[in-house]
């Protein structure tokens, strides 16, 4: 009879660089040992300490942590895009960010990281249906971290929102991939129509600080929306937009604004 041997888990190096930054963590300050052993060194996989991570800051006195652990571990093992969509995640912070030097960064201290992931399991709890758990989920997200992302919202892969301060995506804006935002941004309606009624944000876009896109309509690839902007018509890709209410003040000045994070306007070419 042959031998059975355990089944190793599969290679996984943003997980393992996790690890190795936590147990570096753990020699360099004992006092954190509790918090990061409970919240990554005790988890065999990145889902599972997703997992505990979501239903650690949203338990409350209505929803309990086991519940909310239940519901986040099935939605990591019957949708492997969530674990995907976390990592691109948690690269792009690391990768844009500046105050960003571990991986272990966004999943510990980093309401934006944490807001995203937690939204994430709300959008697939509401694609399946259980649309109060979705909003429960949506109203702890806006409580606890301050971002309130509704749960039929689509969002892409690879986001960072910076700082995540009063951060709002209403029910039927679409976020593409690779799209950064800083604090106080607002993709909301105009007013009290119903149906398809929010932005459609393309892939690539920087949104600065403050910024506001309001309305159903389609700001294009790699644009770049300056700090403090009203934005109330379609932007076509690779453009600089700015003011109140926004008007197109040069071209997006590289090939991936949400990258390079550089909200200088001058180099735009209308800009002087």
């Amino acid at each position: 009879m042959a031998e059975l041997k355990p089944k190793l888990a599969p290679l996984d190096p943003v997980w393992s660089r996790v690890c190795d930054e936590a147990d570096a963590a753990v020699r360099d300050d004992p006092l954190l040992g509790g918090m990061i052993h409970s919240s990554l060194l005790h988890h065999a996989t990145m889902e599972q300490a997703l997992a505990y991570r979501f239903s650690f800051k949203l338990a409350n006195a209505e929803m309990g942590e086991q519940i909310l652990r239940e519901i986040a571990d099935q939605a990591y093992r019957s949708e492997p895009d969530l674990g995907a969509a976390a990592r691109a995640d948690l690269m792009a912070v690391y990768d844009r960010d500046p105050a960003c030097h571990r991986y272990l960064q966004p999943i510990l201290f980093f309401k934006g990281y944490q807001a995203v992931q937690a939204y994430r399991i709300g959008h697939w709890l509401w694609q399946r249906g259980r649309r109060d758990l979705a909003y429960f989920v949506q109203m702890r997200v806006s409580e606890v971290f301050g971002v309130d992302i509704h749960p039929n919202a689509r969002i892409g892969k690879g986001i960072m929102i910076d700082h995540a301060h009063s951060i709002v995506i209403g029910e039927t804006a679409v976020v593409g991939d690779n799209v950064s935002m800083l604090h106080s941004v607002t993709l909301g309606g105009t007013g009290k129509e119903d149906g398809d009624r929010h932005p459609k944000i393309g892939d690539g876009v920087l949104i600065g600080a403050g910024a506001k896109v309001l309305g159903n309509i389609t700001v294009g690839n790699c644009c770049r929306i300056a700090a403090g902007s009203v934005v109330l018509q379609d932007i076509p890709p690779m453009k600089t937009v700015a003011g109140v209410p926004a008007k197109i003040v040069g071209e997006a000045g590289c090939s991936q604004p949400s990258v390079s994070m550089d909200h200088n306007l001058k180099g735009c070419v209308d800009c002087g």
